[in-house]
């Protein structure tokens, strides 16, 4: 199983790290790939669990050096990528990788990674049921919501270039998808 990686993308607010949670409740053998981002942290956030924070100079830094698989600016100064030594340290345990990344990202992932790796797009029912959800949240101001959801117009047209797409209008049956989806891949 060693090499597989699993990547799981969405626009904001589609319930990706809920249903990548998941999947990590069920399978010692899988780790988290923590993403690096020059943003600064959210709420409970910390520097290691949900994502390594650098500073936008560190992180060009770290891109000039080669030290990414991937990474995007996604918004000036807003940086976020997947480090070559994130993905060593976790395929040197034997674990397979699961990688919770923006569209973007995640496309890049596949074409890096090729077949072996699994990806799957995780689509809210609607724009609207995004926004909620977002709001439901209360992590971010509501400029930096409609900013998001103003992206994930743009971002849904990237789901034909994943493997799989995954609906979530019901979490149960988003749950129950994605343990086929992952165990189907790691079982060839």
């Amino acid at each position: 199983m060693s090499g597989k990686v699993l990547i799981f993308s969405a626009p904001s607010g589609s319930g990706k790290s809920t249903i990548v949670g998941h999947i990590l409740s069920k399978h010692p053998e899988i780790e988290f790939s923590v993403s690096a981002t020059s943003r600064p942290p959210r709420g409970e956030e910390q520097d290691g669990v949900e994502y390594l924070y650098y500073s936008a100079d560190i992180f060009r830094a770290l891109v000039r050096d080669d030290k990414f698989v991937e990474y995007e600016e996604v918004y000036p100064d807003r940086f976020y990528g997947t480090l070559k030594s994130e993905v060593n340290r976790i395929w040197a345990k034997g674990h397979v990788i699961i990688f919770d990344v923006d569209v973007k990202g995640g496309v890049n992932l596949k074409k890096y990674f090729g077949d072996r790796a699994l990806s799957v797009f995780i689509q809210a029912p609607s724009v609207e049921v995004l926004r909620s959800r977002l709001i439901a949240r209360a992590t971010d101001p509501m400029e930096e919501i409609e900013k998001r959801v103003a992206k994930a117009a743009e971002e849904m047209t990237y789901a034909p270039k994943f493997d799989r797409v995954l609906v979530n209008d019901d979490l149960a049956a988003a749950f129950r998808e994605a343990d086929e989806m992952v165990d189907g891949f790691l079982s060839r």
